[in-house]
């Protein structure tokens, strides 16, 4: 390993490991030099793959001096357990999304990072994009004037096989929830990036179609800290599945995306631009995912680590799409009633925070 590269290890073989060791391998500054899965096949097969050494043990993977960074790639509800041991032994974390399934054990993960002086990154790839950034900018520079609708849809298919694929799943212990907390969360992400923080979110979550014990289906209303009003759909049961919309919406102007491009550009004062979205990437197809978002994660946290500056999507950022969530399951719990964000703990203990609340379907 040069001394110029930062070491990077990968936590959990499965289905998204490989994007990262793609990303890792061809990302500035950054190298694999070892791989780890309690499953001894699929980090066999990973290892070889990248002709990097392999264990099956955490302990041992995170006692190598090589590896200085690590990619959590775990169920969602392993993640905050495994990144706590990381920070623990000196590593810097790149987490894939949710952080946990928790607020209590993301902000434990996030203490552990700062009483051990290593950086904790989150995934959330669709901020990467610069049709995203563009957006952001617009929205956030004033050119669509006073914002009054923020909207992110994502009507998404996913199967009976897919979720039969993995036993961990559709869980409210490991997955922490369905079509918002597993595929919705990268558009409540973005929506939060660009529109700002939430006040307050009623909704509704339900079982609709698939055999599964969380939701497949969720709808909720939010009302930003800015004043704006804004929708925010998550399924995985609808066919064939829709690529993500998203919509921002002032009284300047007006833009919309579709499979992370821009479809509409309507300002005032500029000339308005419309397209077609090419595509529908992850909608119906998990696996249709590019590595360019992972390979700028890793590359960031690189040169944060370098760099000595926090990642650009520090752990306190990705929190707040989980946040969101934890609100609108809390307001289905009650027949959507209104809740407040920021969620706070309660007198007497971390109230709603430990667990994930199936809502009353």
């Amino acid at each position: 390993m040069s001394n110029e590269r930062i070491g990077w290890g990968i936590i959990g073989c499965g289905v998204i490991g490989p994007w990262h060791a793609q990303a890792i391998t061809g990302a500035e500054g950054a190298e694999l030099v070892a791989v780890c899965d309690i499953v001894e096949q699929k980090a066999k097969k990973l290892g070889e793959e990248y002709s990097v050494p392999y264990v099956t043990d955490i302990n041992e993977f995170l006692a190598r001096e090589d590896v200085q960074a690590v990619s959590i790639c775990t169920p969602s509800g392993m993640h905050a357990e495994q990144a706590i041991a990381a920070a623990e032994a000196g590593k810097h974390i790149l987490c894939e999304k949710p952080l946990d399934i928790t607020l209590e054990r993301i902000d434990a993960m996030i203490e552990a990072a700062a009483a051990n002086n290593v950086k904790l990154a989150g995934v959330f790839q669709r901020r990467t994009l610069p049709s995203s950034q563009r957006v952001r900018e617009a929205v956030r520079g004033g050119k669509l004037g006073k914002v009054v609708l923020g909207d992110c849809y994502q009507k998404y298919y996913r199967s009976h096989e897919y979720y039969a694929s993995g036993e961990w799943r559709a869980t409210w212990d490991l997955d922490g929830g369905g079509a918002l907390m597993n595929q919705g969360v990268h558009g409540v992400d973005l929506l939060l990036w660009i529109m700002g923080d939430v006040a307050r979110v009623s909704g509704y979550c339900r079982r609709l179609v698939r055999n599964i014990d969380v939701e497949d289906t969720a709808v909720a209303m939010v009302e930003f800290a800015n004043g704006a009003l804004g929708v925010l759909e998550a399924t995985t049961s609808v066919t064939p599945g829709y690529a993500m919309a998203l919509e921002v919406h002032g009284d300047t102007g007006s833009i919309k995306m579709a499979s992370d491009e821009i479809t509409t550009w309507a300002i005032a004062g500029e000339e308005e631009q419309t397209a077609e979205a090419t595509g529908a990437g992850t909608a119906a197809d998990p696996t249709a995912l590019s590595t360019y978002g992972h390979q700028h994660h890793v590359a960031d946290l690189c040169q944060a680590i370098t760099e000595d500056r926090p990642p650009q999507i520090p752990g306190h950022e990705a929190r707040k799409a989980v946040e969101l969530i934890k609100a609108i399951y809390l307001s289905s719990r009650e027949g959507g009633a209104a809740v407040e964000l920021p969620l706070a703990y309660d007198d007497d203990g971390p109230g709603i925070y430990p667990s994930v609340v199936p809502p009353p379907w």
